[in-house]
């Protein structure tokens, strides 16, 4: 099948892990698609995305190949794919705007960016040049007008985006409009990793509540040595992060709890910890006799390659949207990959009508509607 062109706004971890996977499974079947929630998807398997483009603002990344910069400094995933083909993709000069925290000078150069003086492309015509037909956004939290720009891009050259950052874009309706009005799919906002721990506190959530149990009060805490760690240390580029995790996790429940009795989000940068990203999960409620129950849970994951899956199944979701002439927030992709999706929904039922719209089943707006309204803490 014809490849899916891909464009990367911000060449980090993730979209090291991202790179590296593309080329892990290229030509592996049976058990060798495992760690995929989707080994394929209208018939495109991970190794049928190509990078055509690809967009930074760090000295040691601009002007580089794609497949040099992915391993360059502040980046410290896991590297699971070492060898990678030559791809004649350089990394360009994106927009710097508020791409960068301006706390990250104080830190060493292997874990801060380092921006280049020097001026951007026009990231439209970079992507029209390309043949660009899906950009996928890994900005920086609190990257508010970088991401803007970068979806006013897409709009201008005609690419579908996958936005995988807390910046609210498919689930803002002046923005899901405009993409919907250009006849371009968005599958967004912030993605949820495969087994991370916000759809692990999701599921928890909803247990408490199927199986009877109130919820009084609840945390997440995580650490971790990247350099998204890093960024978030700065508390206001921190406020979308923790809307959209806290939000995530309000929508399973049947009453949402005050917000003195829910803390979620993340707590400390741990340079040692590089892409190991530990999250720490409390839940205390009530069982039969309103005897108290408690739950406490630690989990360890490698940060980036734990959301690289999930957005292999949203970029070629997108295209599938691109291949429908479908325009505007895919929602049911939304939801099942996004914590903050148009439409909130327990993962289960967004599991069922992904795997609807990925089959060209047609289950109607009011079926998505109903889902939306199932267990959303409304």
């Amino acid at each position: 099948m014809r490849k899916i062109k891909v464009a990367i706004a911000g060449v980090g971890n993730c979209a090291s892990s991202l790179i590296q996977g593309i080329e892990y499974y290229k030509d592996r079947g049976g058990d060798a698609f495992s760690g995929l929630m989707h080994p394929r998807i209208g018939g495109w398997g991970p190794s049928d995305i190509e990078v055509v483009a690809a967009f930074d603002i760090d000295c040691r990344k601009v002007g580089k190949s794609v497949e040099e910069a992915i391993f360059a400094k502040p980046n410290c995933t896991m590297v699971f794919q070492r060898a990678l083909p030559v791809s004649g993709v350089k990394v360009q000069m994106g927009p710097l705007l508020d791409g960068v925290a301006s706390h990250m000078a104080e830190y060493a150069d292997d874990e801060a960016f380092r921006p280049i003086n020097e001026e951007s492309v026009d990231v439209a015509r970079v992507l029209e040049r390309a043949g660009a037909e899906v950009l996928v956004c890994y900005m920086p939290v609190g990257s508010e007008k970088a991401v803007r720009h970068y979806a006013q891009a897409c709009l201008d050259a005609g690419t579908a985006m996958v936005n995988c950052v807390p910046v609210f874009i498919a689930s803002d309706p002046e923005w899901a409009g405009k993409f919907r009005d250009k006849g371009l799919p968005i599958v967004g906002d912030d993605i949820k990793s495969q087994v991370g721990a916000t759809i692990v506190h999701r599921m928890l959530t909803r247990l408490f509540g199927d199986r009877g149990v109130p919820l009084d009060r609840t945390y997440q805490l995580n650490t971790g040595g990247n350099t998204d760690f890093l960024n978030m240390k700065a508390l206001d580029r921190l406020k979308s992060k923790k809307v959209s995790k806290t939000e995530s996790v309000q929508s399973q429940l049947d009453k949402r709890l005050d917000s003195r009795n829910i803390h979620i989000g993340p707590s400390d940068y741990v340079p040692w910890q590089d892409d190991n990203k530990v999250a720490f999960i409390r839940m205390e409620g009530r069982g039969f006799g309103g005897v108290p129950l408690e739950l406490e849970l630690r989990l360890s994951v490698q940060d980036s390659p734990n959301s690289a899956g999930v957005v292999i199944d949203a970029i070629r979701c997108a295209k599938l949207g691109l291949e429908r002439g479908l325009g505007g927030s895919l929602e049911a992709a939304s939801a099942y990959y996004m914590k903050s999706p148009p439409r909130q929904m327990r993962d289960s039922v967004a599991c069922e009508l992904t795997d609807a719209f990925i089959q060209g089943i047609d289950i109607g707006g009011d079926a998505v509607e109903e889902a939306s309204q199932t267990g959303t803490g409304e």
